[in-house]
């Protein structure tokens, strides 16, 4: 088959070829082929094109598996985890309570760790502390024994050393050690020292790698490989580095005595480990960047340095029956270690001492001490457990971490420390009162095992997926029915709405105040009718002039969102979580997706939304005109004096106008030209534009030439006289449970109803 004749796919990831793509678009799979590359050099790419290997189903179809899993079993448990306790507790962040295969047992070792701590008991221990002195220095010995738990034991032996008194020599040894360079460097093992000696966190160091591959600095960075493929050319990788200032006049060094072969390692089957493919400065690539560069180019230069070599030196001494000893070591060749000197072996020296030589104790103290709980887990000892227990790929693991942060599952603390929160605690404590399974690595660890199978070619995709997911259907249906166990403990944790708040607006069911609660998410809680109403995520909530919405007699509020991008609008609670005319949905999901001004997840029908005709704070009595950046409407920000604006109700555009200005007002005229708003202003009188010196203006800031000279656009395209004329398409909304009155809207940009 010639080559034009064929289909030609590239692909970075090894198992992430789209097989169904290609099955989508009729090709025969036979006729598809892809280069596959471990770095972004002209070498490289070249290399792949010249030998072309076709997909491979079965690694594809493993991914597949992978992912069909975990978003089935995730969203199920999240959609009912979060349904179920979203809005149930005053103090409870529940906008998204997520579940997932792997984020959970990941979870479950921070609190794993959390319980041990508080469930430690501290344990008083001694030990004995001898005193010698030889050729002039005091020298501690340690104890054979390390610690014992019972005092009168060890003061026992305390005496007999301090009767006896006399040290004899018993053996001395001196033995060549060698502490090996490393292997190949992969992905667990970047992401461990970029969070534990970098100060990065997993999710940070993937996208620092991520850019130094794409910019062509490094190789791939997402490998499970720790051995080198028997072609790799090390002379030219350690060539690439020779003129750097750091390290290049050791690089030469190598490249002139001859490097080494490095070590084997793990064969994984993907790519290469991570290696610097061109040299770079700190300038070029910038500080963090420059960081993590900077390690993986020494890591690379020390798996092909020689070993680092070192004598140790132990003398052992006995008295009353008891065996005691000192150490030394002295580095014959530092080897890898002048390159990675966080690894060196620091000289340690001890005196000279002959065998059966008897040296006078000078004292025997008794330390006492306590055993200490173990320390909360760092991200690096996480990904540790992680790769052990089989919880997520190299890939994955970063994602994992980030999001148990993000839900607040879990809070990062000074050197990296991973604390669990409030909720992060509950959640484990929940699961394992229901079904510890959920939380523990087990399932996880198996699933993974049936995957690489699969990627193996040696089970069914379609078996393996029936069968995980039919196990966790059953866990699900039990999990909903026990969920009161979780709820007693979420409810032992997080106070009632009832006792959560402060009192704000007034209820127009009922009549009665209702309570504001500020934490996420945000929201309004009525205690006689038992009902929540949410609110914007962003921003600050007041009460709004004690004015009432026309369709439900609930007290307005305002939200204020601050910031460059900030915006004021007001809202009728219960509109904003029920909105009352049909077809407003589609605005309300272009506002909430729209690039700023949004307010989060659940975003509701605002004022500056609503197109009831008579409201003096809807959209039709507060539009001006449509918005020159989307399709929206620009509308008067009601508490924006003095410095007045226009904020689009669906993006981030401002438009300042008159600033200083006492009062500016939407009339209910028309521009005959543009069909915009006309807008009365009431000028300052020391700084009024008009010639006569009088204040009252009437205008439309498109076609009014006073009033379009002094207005200025922010965040936007420039805001052009004639840019929106007319406002787009006249929209129709039809009011639900309001009479069925059919209402026209001449101010709306509804241009895609």
């Amino acid at each position: 088959m010639g080559l034009h004749s064929q289909i030609f796919a590239f692909s970075i990831i090894n198992f992430a070829f789209p097989i169904h793509v290609i099955e989508s678009t009729g090709f025969n799979i036979k006729d598809v082929y892809r280069a596959r590359f471990s770095a972004v050099t002209e070498k490289d790419v070249l290399k792949a094109l010249d030998n072309l290997v076709r997909p491979n189903r079965d690694e594809a179809m493993a991914v597949d598996a992978r992912q069909e899993i975990d978003l089935k079993v995730g969203v199920a448990f999240t959609r009912f985890q979060t349904s179920f306790f979203q809005g149930k507790y005053g103090n409870l962040d529940s906008r998204v309570i997520s579940y997932g295969p792997c984020q959970t047992p990941t979870l479950g070792f921070c609190v794993q760790r959390y319980l041990q701590i508080n469930t430690f008991k501290p344990e008083k221990f001694w030990s004995l502390h001898p005193y010698i002195i030889q050729s002039g220095y005091e020298i501690q010995l340690e104890w054979q024994r390390s610690k014992l738990f019972d005092i009168n034991v060890a003061m026992m032996f305390q005496k007999l050393v301090a009767e006896d008194g006399i040290f004899e020599v018993a053996e001395i040894s001196e033995k060549q050690e060698t502490k090996c360079r490393p292997v190949g460097l992969n992905t667990v093992n970047l992401l461990k020292v970029a969070s534990s000696a970098l100060g990065f966190g997993p999710q940070m160091a993937m996208q620092l790698a991520e850019r130094l591959y794409t910019q062509g600095f490094i190789s791939y960075p997402r490998t499970e490989s720790t051995s080198y493929p028997p072609s790799f050319d090390f002379h030219g990788a350690l060539s690439a580095q020779t003129n750097n200032p750091t390290w290049g006049s050791y690089v030469k060094g190598l490249l002139t005595s001859g490097y080494q072969k490095p070590r084997l390692g793990t064969d994984a089957g993907d790519h290469p480990p991570i290696t610097p493919m061109k040299s770079a400065s700190e300038d070029m690539l910038g500080n963090d960047a420059w960081k993590l560069y900077q390690y993986i180019c020494q890591y690379f230069i020390g798996t092909v340095s020689p070993d680092c070599k070192y004598v140790r030196k132990k003398v052992e001494f006995s008295v009353g029956g008891e065996f005691f000893h000192c150490t030394g070591q002295h580095v014959i060749t530092k080897g890898f270690t002048a390159i990675m000197p966080w690894l060196s072996i620091n000289d340690k020296s001890i005196p000279s001492f002959t065998k059966g030589q008897k040296i006078k104790v000078t004292k025997v103290e008794l330390y006492e001490g306590s055993t200490t709980p173990p320390d909360f887990l760092t991200e690096s000892e996480l990904i540790s457990l992680m790769e052990k227990n089989g919880i997520g790929t190299d890939a994955s693991i970063p994602v994992h971490i980030n999001n148990i942060c993000e839900r607040n599952y879990v809070q990062v603390q000074a050197g990296r420390k991973l604390v669990p929160t409030t909720l992060g605690i509950t959640l484990i404590r929940g699961y394992q009162s229901i079904d510890p399974d959920l939380c523990l690595p087990d399932i996880r660890s198996f699933i993974e095992q049936q995957i690489t199978l699969i990627a193996k070619g040696q089970v069914d995709h379609h078996r393996v997926v029936q069968h995980v997911i039919e196990q966790f259907k059953q866990k699900f249906c039990y999990f909903v029915k026990k969920i009161e166990a979780m709820d007693a403990l979420f409810e032992a944790q997080f106070s009632a709405l009832v006792d959560s708040g402060r009192i704000l607006s007034k209820c127009g069911k009922c009549l009665r105040y209702m309570k504001y609660i500020s934490s996420q998410p945000p929201r309004l809680y009525c205690m006689t009718c038992e009902e929540v109403y949410p609110l914007p995520q962003k921003g600050t909530i007041k009460l709004y002039k004690e004015l009432s919405c026309p369709l439900d007699n609930f007290e307005l509020l305002i939200c204020s969102i601050p910031g460059p991008e900030g915006k004021s609008f007001p809202l009728c609670p219960y509109c904003y979580s029920n909105p009352p005319f049909e077809g407003v949905e589609e605005l309300i999901n272009s506002a909430k997706t729209s690039t700023a001004g949004k307010n989060g997840k659940g975003a509701g029908m605002a004022c500056n939304l609503c197109p009831h005709p008579t409201c003096p704070n809807s959209l039709v009595s507060q539009g001006v005109c449509a918005c020159p950046e989307c399709s929206g409407t620009l509308v008067l920000d009601p508490i924006s004096a003095p410095n007045w604006r226009l904020c689009c109700n669906m993006c981030n555009c401002l438009v300042f106008l008159a600033q200083g200005a006492h009062r500016i007002s939407t009339t209910k005229e028309r521009c005959p030209e543009c069909d915009s708003s006309i807008l009365e202003v009431d000028f300052n009188k020391k700084t009024t534009p008009l010639e006569d010196g009088s204040t009252l203006h009437r205008g439309c800031i498109l076609c009014d030439p006073l009033l379009h000279s002094i207005v200025e656009m922010k965040y936007g395209r420039s805001f052009k006289r004639g840019r929106g004329r007319g406002r787009g398409r006249r929209g129709a909304i039809r009011g639900r449970g309001r009479g069925g009155v059919k209402m026209m809207d001449p101010k709306m940009s509804f241009r895609d109803f």
